[in-house]
């Protein structure tokens, strides 16, 4: 088994950045890197219908597994990102004006790929008004037309410079679970993810569940950055004071040089303490492996989700 090599950077703006050398990956989060029919397949229809993901743009190590069974979380809004947080591998710059027709393409492609579950993300548009709210909203009511037995996911964008009323605009289109990544710590985020706001972040997530009590809260963060397990505990009881239901937990992969160093490979004895931390916080489901990404498993995930809510309130 040999690992997948995650794309060099094709972002010449992160080039003032100085190198951090890249550690060797431990075995335990080396994947086969991706092939076979189901992958091509899955290629094929996000080429025919010009759509970008985010396990492509992102170098996500599980792009393999995911799309050899069809499952591609696509990236709306184009593949150029306002922002220009230290961890990711997205393109940072100016991006071209909306595509009105992509929410029909996105729908489409859903209907083809004959999903049960989809997570749809974007990057981040601080350049549109509305911060793409409307876009999302858009594609979520075009999945409903043409899929209407497929749940959707979405993983948004902070809205942190957008109107006031961009929020309510996608929570109304009804999406199954409404995700946003807090990513790290609050003490990380100068140097991880510097455009953004911590608690803004958070009560981006308190207001969905006041927005819509029933609608699934989903927020995730990444370890190996340099945060310490304190500091992952008060993340996790900040998520469950603002009410969120599934928490996310996975290895940071430095893509290239340029992005920030990878500070420690946190062993798999580490994530389930953390998953049965969370369990004992409240949450309803937790993801806590090397592996997780916000959109691995996300339909097998959903599914106990639900379950879990069920027995929760006495419905199981």
């Amino acid at each position: 088994m040999r690992d997948l090599t995650i794309p060099a950077s094709r972002h010449p703006e992160k080039a003032h950045r100085p190198d951090n050398a890249q550690p060797k990956k431990p075995d335990w989060i080396r994947v086969r890197a991706p092939g076979g029919q189901g992958y091509a397949e899955t290629h094929k229809i996000m080429r025919e219908h010009k759509l970008s993901t985010v396990c492509e743009e992102a170098g996500c190590p599980n792009v393999g597994e995911c799309w050899s069974q069809g499952h591609a979380t696509m990236m709306i809004m184009g593949e150029i990102c306002t922002r220009g947080c230290t961890f990711c591998n997205v393109a940072t710059g100016r991006p071209e004006a909306l595509d009105a027709f992509e929410p029909g393409r996105v729908a489409d492609a859903v209907k083809k790929l004959g999903l049960n579950h989809v997570v749809i993300t974007s990057v981040d548009r601080d350049d549109v008004a509305d911060g793409g709210a409307e876009h999302f909203a858009m594609t979520i009511r075009a999945i409903r037309r043409h899929a209407p037995d497929t749940t959707i996911e979405i993983l948004t964008p902070d809205f942190l410079k957008s109107t006031p009323d961009a929020l309510e605009t996608v929570v109304a289109a009804k999406p199954d679970v409404f995700n946003h990544n807090l990513e790290t710590v609050p003490g990380l985020y100068p140097s991880v993810r510097p455009g953004a706001r911590y608690f803004h972040s958070l009560r981006l997530l308190q207001r969905v569940k006041e927005l819509d009590p029933g609608m699934f809260t989903k927020s995730g963060i990444m370890v190996g950055l340099g945060e310490d397990r304190q500091g992952v505990m008060q993340v996790m009881d900040d998520m469950r004071a603002a009410d969120i239901d599934f928490l996310t937990i996975g290895q940071y992969l430095q893509p290239t040089p340029k992005h920030h160093a990878v500070d420690r490979f946190v062993p798999p004895d580490e994530f389930k303490a953390y998953e049965n931390a969370a369990y004992g916080k409240g949450f309803l489901m937790v993801s806590a492996t090397p592996l997780t990404r916000s959109s691995y498993h996300a339909g097998d995930d959903f599914a106990r989700l639900k379950a879990a809510r069920d027995a929760k309130l006495g419905r199981a």
